[in-house]
């Protein structure tokens, strides 16, 4: 059986690192019933080395089979030139089965290339609704789904959302969730990071934020209050923000970034030398997984507008406010640590004070959230028989 998996972005690594492993160990199974030839394909939408290729480094995987080149641009742009780019390599090829993972344009690129060549097509972490079309993440969720064959969910909501939209009952495997498998299989390394004494922080001693959402970055009015709620906010707890390059762009255009102070650990000399930093916003250049999961870790709480930060935050048990007016992952609402804010100054001021005042919500662990998810979706493909039906 020959399986291409196709990634694009860094949310992209973290679900197909574990969906490798599991692959691995589903071929040096001698009980298993067919071997799985992998592929995998980097689209390249993702293309500088702290966005890309540390993540290889930090998740362990191996380097591309094939690399497209993509690169940025708009969203028809990225789109397409992945679908032109990775047809070619399917007639190459010939696979048996194209994976998709999440909801990025190299997502919904590469189904929608498969899927015209008659090539069956898996999506992991199908089923996820925001039920906001502005997002474009929701958009490719949205056609990803209606034409892939399977449909591995993490959660029960999502398998919902696929029966509403009229997805047969056959087509829906409920696997659990693969960031989760990436988050506890790397929890142990990621311990060993030093960040936090690089950024001359003490554990549980500041807030964690990232932000990087068009409707968050985009608007100045709409980044000037999330901006005016953190500073209140840092009146009573650090707040540490390793920004997205897009945002820092924005932040500069709109003459916002002197509202931070710089912390990469290459901005100073001596880091060693740091004064203890008390009621500022904090900047730094991004990070690999490895070390944004240890700052992850040892938050007092966390403020993002990340779909994945909500999971992993859950999972951490660590308090997360979501600076978004809805979200894919209902059940990081209703089962986890997750509270929605918006961008709205008031409320995001008004929970966080809660959680530094130690009245924050409890968090549970949905179930299938336990590290076996991508072991799960190996069992599903490597159940079945996929006839080449390439043209």
């Amino acid at each position: 059986m020959k399986i291409i998996s196709v990634v694009g972005a860094r949310p992209n690594f973290m679900k197909i690192a574990p969906l490798i492993r599991a692959i691995q160990k589903h071929n040096a199974n001698p009980q298993s019933p067919i071997p799985i030839q992998h592929l995998l394909i980097h689209t390249g939408q993702h293309y500088d080395y702290v966005m890309s290729q540390v993540f290889f480094q930090d998740l362990e995987l191996p380097q591309p089979d094939i690399y497209l080149d993509v690169g940025s641009g708009t969203h028809a742009e990225q789109t397409g030139r992945t679908m032109i780019e990775l047809e070619k390599v399917l007639f190459k090829e010939r696979p048996d089965l194209v994976i998709v993972v999440g909801d990025v344009n190299s997502t919904l690129a590469a189904a929608l290339a498969a899927v015209k060549l008659h090539i069956p097509v898996a999506h992991v972490e199908a089923g996820l609704r925001s039920f906001d079309r502005t997002m474009p993440e929701e958009i490719n969720r949205l056609l990803t789904d209606a034409i892939s064959d399977y449909l591995l969910t993490p959660s029960p909501d999502a398998d919902e959302n696929l029966k509403k939209e009229g997805i047969p009952d056959d087509k829906i495997f409920l696997v659990g969730d693969v960031m989760v498998d990436s988050l506890l299989y790397n929890k142990a390394k990621a311990a060993q990071s030093k960040i936090i004494q690089q950024l001359n922080l003490t554990e549980k001693g500041y807030a964690l934020l990232t932000l990087h959402r068009p409707g968050n970055v985009d608007e100045k009015e709409s980044l000037l209050r999330i901006i005016k709620a953190l500073s209140e906010v840092s009146r009573r707890i650090p707040i540490v923000f390793p920004a997205h390059p897009r945002t820092q762009k924005r932040l500069k255009e709109f003459g916002l970034l002197s509202q931070f102070l710089d912390i990469s650990p290459e901005s100073r000399a001596e880091p060693e030398s740091r004064p203890i930093f008390k009621h500022q916003l904090l900047i730094t250049a991004p990070v690999g997984y490895l070390d944004f999961l240890k700052l992850e870790m040892h938050a007092r709480f966390v403020m993002t507008d990340s779909g994945g930060i909500q999971e992993e935050t859950t999972v951490l048990g660590i308090p997360c406010l979501t600076l978004r007016n809805s979200t894919e992952r209902p059940i990081t609402i209703t089962e986890g640590s997750n509270t929605m804010v918006g961008n709205n100054t008031e409320r995001i001021i008004e929970e966080a004070f809660k959680i530094l005042d130690g009245k924050g919500k409890e968090s549970g662990c949905p179930d299938l959230w336990d590290g076996r998810a991508a072991e799960r979706i190996v069992e599903v493909i490597g159940c079945h028989r996929f006839p080449k039906k390439i043209v």
